[in-house]
């Protein structure tokens, strides 16, 4: 195949992640339907918006491959034949097949990482007994190992 075609086929299967990216703003994930917008600058601010939260969430998916049922070995994408079907790396099979990562501990899904995220709590406590206008102090949760790895990943994101 001539480099032309191949760079073409690479563009043609990058459809496929904005597609992707649309069908992500329908479902569960992102929730932005319906809109019930009806002035203009109204609809362009829920679409920029709905833009930015995908954009965040792709950037944290990137940050988290490692944790997630998502294959690592993304630079061999673009050494690969664009016309064969793709292949996941033995490393993203052995996540699917164990449900394990290389430490033991458990592989998530996006969604499921960010529930684990979600039981971090912050809560503002009160003596028992004490009256409402009695001081209060803070108490949050310390993350545990798996939770602690998530948030390194995110400070590598480059803004």
């Amino acid at each position: 195949m001539q480099p032309t075609q191949t760079a073409a086929v690479r563009d043609y299967k990058q459809l496929s992640q904005v597609e992707r990216a649309f069908r992500s703003f329908k479902t569960v994930d992102l929730m932005v339907r319906p809109i019930h917008h009806r002035l203009e600058d109204r609809v362009r601010s829920h679409i920029f918006l709905c833009m930015l939260a995908y954009c965040v969430q792709w950037h944290m998916m990137e940050a988290w491959r490692p944790l997630i049922y998502a294959d690592e070995k993304q630079q061999e994408k673009a050494f690969r034949d664009p016309v064969a079907p793709a292949k996941r790396s033995v490393s993203a099979m052995q996540k699917v097949h164990t449900k394990n990562l290389e430490d033991g501990s458990r592989v998530h899904s996006f969604r499921s990482l960010l529930g684990h995220l979600g039981a971090i709590v912050r809560a503002t406590c009160r003596c028992p007994g004490a009256d409402d206008n009695a001081p209060t102090f803070t108490v949050i949760t310390k993350a545990n190992s798996k939770q602690q790895k998530a948030f390194d990943l995110l400070q590598s994101i480059n803004a």
